[in-house]
């Protein structure tokens, strides 16, 4: 099979993220834009890129792109696609997708016609009127952006920030790829100690010790392309070895505390499930009396907003408190505070050395970053 190109759809604010990790996997002809990445790749690639994407939503196959500006020419785009190379003669093959600012804008209407024109195409190669579809999923999804449609094939499945180890979790939960991303963000490497005073279900240290540990956070999982035929099932297992060989071992302090007892049972569970409980404690403690002896140190950590959880002026009273804890500790501690809330900066006492605009699921949020010690409010 010629060389294929890959989109990876992001968490907007993390595309530079994703790029970089895809780089580090030795992909080439990397390219971010606004909310994905595309590379470059060989077949044997994506099952590397599933195992191994920290920052990544998905990884799909770019089958085509073209200009379309009436259904006719949606259709003869698609039917032009080498459909038969992917899809087998019973393989199941949705259609799901999104249009903006384009002439389609009918969603359910594009998806019928692309569902038809596959169809043609296949049925035409098989020989067959009616295709059964009782198959492995072979999920297609289009992108309609000014005109120019994309479609693509989807080989994760379920996103891939389902890791596999958060089966329970509390209000308001993190998605693993954004707390991934604060701790890359943080330039946490496994040295110094590590804590998450609001630990929720534990989301952010969970991934700290995944990325202390160089641990490819898909081993536990499964992904739609493991059952197409097209792609040799060893290569999964080579991904496996590969990821599994570049482990580090060593013995990391990694901290979560939260008040709430339920959340942290459900932490400690939740850490089991992805086998780091040897290398991260949870406890039941009190932010706003957060305190660490040592010289120096890292805190990443995403407290309630006041948006969903509390009433704003109860996040406003936490976030003066937590802020006075965080003065108190020694100078060589770099913390981290993802907030959506207007008022974090002046409630917490200092302005942020850095600011990075991220978003959780569709609420736009901030990472104040605080680097600098000597940096007085």
């Amino acid at each position: 099979m010629p060389e294929l190109q890959l989109a990876i759809p992001t968490l907007f604010g993390l595309e530079g993220l994703a790029a970089d990790e895809l780089r580090r996997l030795g992909l080439s002809g990397v390219q971010a834009e606004n909310g994905r990445v595309l590379c470059a790749a060989a077949p044997a690639d994506i099952a590397r890129v599933n195992l191994n994407l920290r920052t990544g939503e998905r990884v799909l196959i770019v089958l085509g792109r073209f200009f379309a500006g009436d259904f006719d020419a949606l259709f003869e785009g698609v039917r032009a696609l080498p459909w038969e190379d992917f899809i087998p003669r019973d393989g199941a093959f949705p259609v799901k997708g999104h249009s903006l600012n384009s002439a389609l804008h009918s969603v359910p209407a594009c998806q019928s016609i692309i569902k038809k024109a596959v169809a043609a195409r296949l049925g035409e190669k098989y020989g067959l009127q009616t295709l059964p579809e009782t198959g492995a999923l072979h999920q297609i999804q289009f992108s309609l952006m000014k005109d120019e449609v994309t479609i693509m094939l989807d080989t994760s499945g379920p996103g891939l920030h389902k890791r596999g180890y958060r089966a329970v979790g509390v209000a308001a939960p993190l998605r693993e790829t954004l707390a991934a991303a604060m701790v890359m963000l943080s330039r946490y490497r496994g040295k110094d100690p590590f804590c998450d005073p609001f630990c929720g279900s534990g989301t952010i240290a969970i991934e700290a010790a995944l990325i202390a540990l160089n641990r490819a956070p898909g081993l536990d999982r499964s992904f739609s392309a493991q059952k197409w035929r097209w792609l040799p099932g060893q290569t999964w297992l080579d991904a496996a070895d590969e990821a599994m060989d570049k482990e580090f071992q060593g013995s990391y302090d990694i901290w979560g505390g939260d008040i709430d007892p339920a959340a942290v049972a459900i932490a400690r569970d939740n850490a089991v499930k992805a086998g780091v409980e040897d290398y991260v404690r949870f406890e039941v403690a009190d932010a706003r009396t957060f305190h660490r002896d040592e010289p120096y140190g890292r805190i990443v950590t995403n407290p309630p907003y006041g948006e969903r959880i509390m009433e704003k002026q109860e996040a406003e009273v936490l976030y003066r408190a937590f802020g006075s804890a965080v003065r108190a500790l020694p100078a060589g501690w770099k913390v981290s505070v993802l907030s959506s809330h207007t008022e974090f900066e002046r409630t917490f006492g200092r302005t942020a050395d850095k600011r990075r605009k991220l978003y959780n699921g569709m609420l736009k949020c901030d990472l104040f970053q605080y680097t600098d010690r000597n940096h007085k409010p």
